[in-house]
């Protein structure tokens, strides 16, 4: 049923672009810490994004000039898919670039065509295998004040470090650009590949870099999901019984790097989905015969069966902001279509869509008032939508390019990431919360199943 489920008739267009205009209106040049309304890509309320630019970070030493040249792009690419920014074209820089605040020409960079607000600039140094990277961002308005970041960070000479370190940089940058909303830089995803011969659980960087592979199975993995502190991934596997494959909910520890024990239950098992304090998971179990949701602790012990209805019922996903109310799909009416419950089953309530259609892969967003979703309208294509809960209204993200499944949210709330045959093949690619900028992160082999870390990379 995971795949068989999903969707919409959408011939709401006016109330789409107005329902999109009150998402944007929503969002605040410099809101106040907490006050995370719908989400932010853009800064809307008639104010203008900010200008920022990223000089080119300069080589102090010969070694350092590859890494300075992979620090500036980094940072520009971070930056530029905020989406509460205007990141100022390399092609209107003046030609000298500052290294340190004291060689910094604030108006060289505010005259125009430049015009920029904020500048980050630095340097790097590189001398046998430590790294040392000086990182400033300025407000060009108040060249006279003190940086509003400014940062030093040493490390081995490496690639991954200094991606790392151009991460954290750009993720302080936002947060401060936003009213301390985090940035997602330093998060990771996780996804199922076929690129190694079986379909099994791979890890990478938020952008893409860093693709590696995670279990060595060698049967068939599917549906990752990080624990809220980022140190476990449950997902679906199917260990071989003799000649019939079972599946079951495993469990990969980030620490060790290696498979946790986790119970086998009777039927199949599969889902996975943690409550937002990472003490419970949630799952579809056939345990009893029909497709139910049940509980248990994080370690698989003291299962409980949650849902007890006439149809199957699959893919729970927990409200992360109350942890007491869960998104599921279920076919008790018919076709798969998105249901609510509380934790322990009870206050069940079908969500209203305004016609027919399969729905899957329900997805909360990180304040709780948004579910994205994906569904197959009665005459067309899976596509990403997006519900708020309050008022039930609908706001459809892809349209009519491949099927647009499997969405997860960043915990900054600004994007989603999803898989998509868009290309041709099944591949993983990311975008704004408001389904602009996409990003395809994977080429090779097929990709699916993506799920975004709520904790930063370790």
């Amino acid at each position: 049923m995971d795949r068989t489920m999903a969707e919409r008739r959408s011939a709401l267009s006016g109330r789409r672009i107005g329902l999109l205009a009150v998402f944007l209106a929503c969002v605040a040049a410099v809101p106040p810490l907490g006050a995370q309304d719908w989400f932010r890509t853009g800064t809307g309320l008639g104010v203008s994004k900010a200008r920022v630019a990223v000089a080119d970070f300069a080589a102090k030493t010969e070694a350092a000039g590859p890494f300075a040249t992979l620090f500036s792009e980094v940072v520009r690419n971070d930056l530029d898919f905020s989406g509460i920014l205007e990141l100022v074209s390399k092609s209107f820089y003046p030609v000298q670039a500052p290294s340190v605040p004291g060689e910094l020409n604030a108006a060289s960079w505010t005259d125009a065509p430049a015009s920029a607000q904020f500048l980050a600039f630095g340097n790097l140094t590189a001398e046998g295998n430590d790294l040392s990277i000086q990182a400033w961002f300025e407000d060009l308005r108040n060249p006279s004040a003190p940086p509003i970041v400014g940062q030093v960070y040493h490390g081995a000479v490496s690639e991954p470090v200094v991606r790392q370190f151009a991460h954290q940089f750009a993720d302080e940058i936002i947060a401060r650009l936003s009213g301390g909303v985090a940035g997602i830089a330093t998060t990771r995803l996780a996804f199922v590949s076929d690129r190694s011969g079986n379909k099994e659980i791979w890890g990478m960087d938020y952008d893409g870099a860093n693709q590696h592979e995670l279990t060595s199975l060698r049967s068939i993995a599917l549906t990752p999901r990080w624990s809220p502190d980022g140190t476990r991934i449950a997902f679906t596997c199917y260990p071989t019984a003799g000649a019939v494959l079972s599946a079951q909910i495993c469990m990969y520890s980030t620490l060790t790097e290696k498979l946790v024990t986790w119970p086998r239950f009777r039927g199949t098992n599969s889902a996975p989905a943690w409550s937002p304090d990472g003490g419970k998971i949630m799952f579809m179990s056939s345990m009893y015969g029909n497709p139910e949701l049940f509980t248990a602790d994080a370690d698989g012990s003291h299962v409980q069966r949650i849902t007890h209805s006439v149809g199957a019922n699959t893919s729970p996903s927990w409200n992360p902001k109350t942890g007491q109310q869960v998104a599921f799909v279920s076919d008790r009416g018919g076709l798969p279509q998105l249901y609510t419950m509380d934790a322990q089953g009870g206050d069940v309530l079908k969500l209203p869509l305004p016609d027919m259609g399969y729905v899957i892969d329900p997805s909360w967003s990180p304040n709780g008032q948004l579910l994205a979703f994906s569904w197959r309208r009665p005459d067309g294509n899976y596509d990403i939508y997006l519900m708020e809960m309050a008022s039930h209204e609908l706001v459809e993200l892809t349209r009519d390019a491949g099927r647009n499944e499997r969405p997860s949210w960043a915990p900054d709330g600004r994007h989603i990431v999803f898989e998509s045959t868009r290309t041709g093949t099944r591949q993983i690619w990311s975008m704004l919360a408001d389904g602009t900028n996409a990003r395809q992160l994977t080429t090779e082999g097929q990709n699916e199943s993506p799920n975004w870390s709520v904790s930063q990379a370790r």
